[in-house]
């Protein structure tokens, strides 16, 4: 079984003395191997290109890093564009993926020269209105029906609001030519967050009979497959974890048997992770401040729900340290809780765990991705700092906590009478 490393308690109090907790501290050597590893498994394709998908922990510092790692970014909204755009992101360098799109990010996205990545037919009279139409574009593919992997079913994408159907697809590539379109991409995203590594070279393969029947319909020449996002990361510590390399390799025997003989044009492969680029590269820092024994026995965290949603929103599992206490028996059992007025508001439900004394600091591990990103303001909580630990073994806070004064920046005070 894996053992779940986190930043010792040393760390911890260097950094806490500073910073007070919660805070989200992400390890930048990690964030840079795992860039390495995803860049050296699909080094075979020449054009392949990660694009990370901002929405996971939208920080321009963290962008920067994958920026000087040879990544692109996966945006899907204005504000993510202008984050991009503010990094020195441009062109080719970032994806476009949105849905039900307004009209302004379809004209941001154009003005940075985006690849814009189609999620619906109706979009392409709406981007030529809206932007217009690039010469280079990527549909977004939904197979409807189950996916399955092996036997085991993974999703109903019909069941997904995203992507063309295969037959808007023929009809959509054909629109697009015609309105002067000269390159093509494919695009889906069947499953979530899964650490089977038979997900990508499946749907790599659906994707590239997919490109090669609508060049044989169409004529379309291709240029792009985007196999998006979905390899997980094990939040527990007896999961096994995806096996990137197998990945790429198994993904190379699928473009050498199906792309390379049907000469669709000089292909490159996408892909757009961001759970597995920084997930397991953060930590939710925390400090123990409450103990209460009614009919359960439970520990209150300065952080609450509004620091990491998932467990709260769909009893996501994260795995629970404290920090210094590493080795110590786990024979306490708690139910682990933020302070909102909400009693899903936990982190972990009878969670065995070492004792846990009052100003012991909590590690809850596995918080690099839609972490932070997914923070919210109910009871008036504010969004905690993030912190970046550097190579050399120094940190630099790289978002501040917000203040009483950000939450009621937007409010207005002085005229109050409705």
């Amino acid at each position: 079984m894996t053992i779940k490393k986190g930043p010792s308690l040393e760390t911890i109090q260097k950094i806490s003395a500073e910073i007070p907790t919660p805070y989200h501290l992400y390890d930048e050597k990690m964030l840079r191997d795992n860039a390495k590893r995803l860049n050296a498994a699909f080094s075979w394709n020449q054009n392949f290109r990660e694009y990370f998908a901002v929405k996971a922990t939208p920080n321009p510092v963290l962008l920067r890093i994958f920026q000087q790692e040879g990544c692109g970014v996966d945006c899907s909204s204005l504000t993510e564009l202008m984050m991009a755009e503010q990094v020195g992101f441009s062109g080719d360098q970032i994806m476009f993926s949105s849905n039900a799109t307004p009209a302004e990010d379809f004209e941001y996205a154009r003005k940075l020269n985006a690849i814009i990545n189609l999620d619906d037919i109706t979009h392409i009279d709406f981007l030529q209105q809206h932007g217009g139409l690039p010469e280079k574009i990527v549909c977004r593919f939904n197979p409807g029906g189950e996916f399955k992997l092996g036997t085991f079913v993974m999703g109903n994408p019909g069941d997904a609001k995203y992507g063309f159907t295969r037959e808007q697809l023929t009809e959509g590539f054909k629109k697009l030519m015609k309105l002067g379109v000269k390159k093509f991409g494919l695009h889906s995203f069947l499953a979530s967050n899964t650490t089977d590594s038979t997900y990508y070279p499946t749907m790599a393969r659906l994707l590239f009979k997919t490109a090669v029947e609508l060049h044989e319909e169409t004529g379309a020449e291709f240029f792009l497959i985007n196999l998006s996002g979905g390899v997980g990361i094990p939040y527990r510590p007896d999961q096994d974890a995806a096996d990137i390399e197998w990945i790429g390799n198994e993904v190379k025997k699928a473009y050498e048997e199906i792309i390379v003989p049907a000469k669709i044009g000089d292909v490159g492969i996408a892909t757009e992770l961001g759970r597995w680029m920084t997930g397991p590269c953060g930590w939710l820092i925390s400090k123990a401040v409450h103990e209460k024994r009614i009919y359960k026995h439970y520990i209150g965290l300065d952080a609450c729900a509004c620091n990491l949603m998932r467990p709260a929103m769909y009893g996501a599992y994260h795995h629970i340290t404290v920090a210094g206490k590493e080795d110590w028996p786990c024979d306490h059992v708690y139910d682990v809780t933020g302070s909102l007025c909400e009693n899903n508001d936990k982190f972990a439900i009878e969670r065995e765990l070492p004792r846990i004394d009052i100003g012991d600091y909590v590690i809850i591990h596995d918080t690099g991705a839609h972490g932070f990103a997914m923070g919210y303001n109910y009871n008036g909580k504010l969004r905690s700092a993030e912190v970046l630990m550097k190579q050399d073994g120094s940190f630099r806070m790289i978002r501040r906590a917000e203040t009483p004064a950000d939450y009621f920046a937007t409010l207005d005070f002085d005229h109050l009478e409705p």
